[in-house]
């Protein structure tokens, strides 16, 4: 066993322990009434941390699942009306899907609340690392839980009000009736009561400030219709708090080498395919290219492209970025060092300088040189949140690095029309940058929905083979410039744990879950 000492300071000195073992992962043993008085709803305000063991994996699985339902919460968010019947069945049908609660009254249910309360620290843990991160993982956590205050009964909700530390108290039906008139004719959007909540003026400062809300002796009387709003600033306030004292502790726990990488991979992971394992290797020519380019390829990926044709060159982020993308559409090695070679000469390079200077790189993210690591082509999130293009650079994701009048152009010359123009420039306003990809897609190929969470440029390209080519297999086909329209390969989706399974492929250690409680406690 290894024990890892973990000191902080915040108002005193802290110290914590972290354990590692090789045993079998320790649960809490609880009987079923036990079980229901740990985890009584199926939402909760996270306000106390897990104390149990749990081995890596289990860790690493956890929060990954927990953000592929963030992902999706945050695509149907922009896809659909929340709280239409639409949004509500499709979100319910997620989180039924990957094992979350979200419904009342359920058998079994333990392990999926459990389940969504670990990973809420987890991800929690990865998320408070920078202020845009903090802002998403904010929001997507809001609009899961209106979505589940939204099912809940009303039988439940005064319980859940309670556990939840919030003074929100339904009133009685004498006083409701006596107040009636009153709470409807403050309330625009109210025309019969069904419950009232009693809430302290300053929990209420908003609909107040809205002049929707009626007040009594320091107290707002609140109809069931607008008390979510209120609930949800409590949980925002909370857990913006939250965040930002986890960051302030999260160097202690970056400083453990085995948590800080499967950490860092999580703020940035994809949760997807793995696009490392090429199945088309070699269905690609490169006569191929220019056509896929302008029909195919994601915008980050076309514009790099336009520019290595251009200037006949691309900095090393250009690289990189493009390289690995190439390698997972299916280039073979030698066709990439082709590929390479032949546009730097055309930018006037000498062929023994490339042979030298970057043949080697080339061969190197193959896995044929240095560590033989086989990279993997860059996800969304990678590109979105990790190096960031400077002046002369191509590399990036337009939607997220543009200026928005240059965007606006750019989708211009890709004869998107200016209704949809706008539509993704207010994704784009929102940060919903991949949303923004996804739009720009569904408007592309001519589709209402697409049907996917858009993750990755890869997935990208082989979604479009399969809309344009009816999910035939890719071929290699005589080469004709600009008009062929190869046919695409449909990767059956692996275990997304795969993404971060490297970090620990031989390890089976448990974590104290007890031993993070300090990052999370006020």
């Amino acid at each position: 066993m290894i024990d890892c000492i973990l000191l902080f300071k915040e108002k005193k000195m802290q110290v914590t322990k972290m354990l590692f073992s090789g045993g079998k992962r320790r649960k809490l043993r609880l009987a079923g009434d036990q079980k229901n008085s740990v985890y009584p709803h199926c939402l909760q305000f996270y306000l106390e941390p897990p104390s149990e063991n749990i081995s890596l994996t289990e860790f690493e699985n956890f929060a990954i699942d927990r953000l592929k339902l963030l992902k999706s919460v945050e695509n149907l968010g922009v896809s659909y009306v929340k709280g239409t019947e639409q949004y509500q069945s499709k979100l319910e049908a997620e989180l039924r899907k990957l094992k979350f609660s979200y419904r009342e009254n359920l058998e079994d249910e333990y392990e999926p609340r459990r389940k969504d309360h670990i990973s809420h620290f987890i991800v929690r843990l990865a998320y408070c690392q920078s202020e845009d991160l903090r802002r998403w993982f904010i929001q997507q956590e809001m609009d899961l839980l209106r979505f589940r205050f939204s099912i809940l009964p009303k039988d439940k909700i005064q319980d859940f009000l309670k556990d939840s530390h919030l003074e929100f108290e339904a009133i009685s039906d004498n006083e409701k009736s006596l107040r009636e008139k009153d709470i409807i004719a403050s309330s625009p959007t109210v025309f019969e009561l069904e419950s009232v909540y009693k809430v302290p003026f300053p929990d209420a400062l908003d609909l107040f400030r809205g002049r929707k809300v009626y007040l009594e002796n320091g107290f707002a009387y609140v109809p069931h219709k607008d008390i979510v709003a209120i609930i949800l600033n409590e949980f925002r306030a909370k857990l913006s708090k939250a965040l930002a004292l986890t960051a302030r502790s999260l160097p202690t726990v970056q400083s453990d080498e085995r948590l800080q990488p499967l950490l860092n991979h999580l703020s940035h992971s994809y949760t997807g395919q793995d696009y490392s394992i090429q199945r088309n290797v070699g269905k690609i020519s490169l006569d191929q290219i220019d056509s896929l380019s302008t029909k195919s390829f994601p915008p980050c990926m076309r514009q790099l492209h336009k520019a290595l044709r251009e200037n006949h060159h691309l900095r090393h982020g250009g690289r990189m970025q493009y390289g690995l993308y190439l390698k997972g559409i299916g280039l073979t090695l030698e066709q990439a060092l082709q590929f390479w070679k032949q546009e730097f000469i055309r930018g006037k390079m000498d062929p023994d300088k490339f042979d030298k200077g970057y043949s080697y790189n080339i061969r190197h993210s193959f896995g044929k040189e240095g560590k033989r690591t086989d990279y993997t082509p860059f996800s969304c999130m990678k590109i979105i949140l990790t190096n960031p293009p400077g002046q002369g650079d191509y590399h990036g994701c337009p939607f997220r690095h543009s200026d928005p009048e240059l965007l606006k152009q750019k989708l211009q010359s890709y004869k998107v029309s200016p209704e949809r123009i706008s539509q993704i420039l207010d994704l784009v306003k929102g940060s919903h940058y991949q949303v923004a990809c996804q739009k720009y897609f569904e408007m592309t190929h001519n589709v209402d929905d697409c049907g996917f969470s858009l993750n990755h440029p890869n997935q990208f390209f082989c979604e479009s083979q399969r809309i344009l080519n009816g999910g035939k297999d890719i071929k290699k086909e005589a080469a004709q410039p600009e008009t062929l329209q190869p046919k695409p390969n449909i990767q059956k989706t692996k275990d997304a744990s795969s993404a971060l399974a490297s970090l620990n492929s031989s390890l089976e250690m448990d974590v104290d879950m007890e031993g993070l409680e300090d990052y999370f406690s006020e």
